[in-house]
């Protein structure tokens, strides 16, 4: 469905077997290579990240713009752009990258709040799947495979990376 003026949106995440991305405000495993797989997949794109996930982080990641989503009508932090809405997150992105190369993309990189906000807008999934199932609180939204093809597959160490892309743009998951 992409952005109101047409940019890519691309869902990052990191999902356990059992669909759990985080356990409070953490990540219940610790794999380097799925947080070099991170970086490298969302460098030099508009990162779009909830406030706590951002707040978790506790800095702007290098070399991305970031946009943090949150209700908090008061919520400020340095170095980042701030939305209050998906719609408004998704056009501050395309402000941002108006006039920008065309394979500078909007990238979400959670909570799960945002994950099911974004995933109606979203072109494209890149989902590490981790071969665990620990206890969590938090999980990756449910999506229709229907409405979604897995495009491709690439085993990692402790990891597998998969692709998915946007069947047709009905909106929903």
């Amino acid at each position: 469905m992409s952005t109101p003026a047409g940019r890519r949106v691309t869902l990052v995440a990191a999902v356990a077997e059992n669909g759990v991305i985080g356990a409070g405000a953490d990540i219940p495993w610790r794999i380097s290579a799925d947080f070099q797989h991170f970086k490298a997949t969302t460098m030099g794109h508009v990162l779009l990240l909830g406030r706590t996930t951002h707040d978790g982080i506790g800095r702007p990641l290098p070399g991305r713009t970031t946009i943090v989503l949150t209700r908090d009508p008061s919520y400020a932090a340095d170095g980042v752009e701030v939305a209050h809405s998906i719609t408004d997150a998704l056009a501050l992105a395309d402000r941002l990258l108006d006039g920008e190369p065309a394979d500078r993309q909007v990238m979400v990189g959670g909570g799960a709040a945002v994950y099911a906000a974004a995933m109606p807008y979203a072109d494209e999934q890149v989902i590490s799947e981790i071969p665990m199932s620990p206890d969590g609180d938090t999980h990756y939204p449910e999506f229709s495979p229907r409405r979604w093809a897995e495009v491709r597959r690439e085993p990692r160490e402790g990891f597998t990376v998969v692709w998915w892309e946007r069947v047709f743009a009905c909106g929903g998951a």
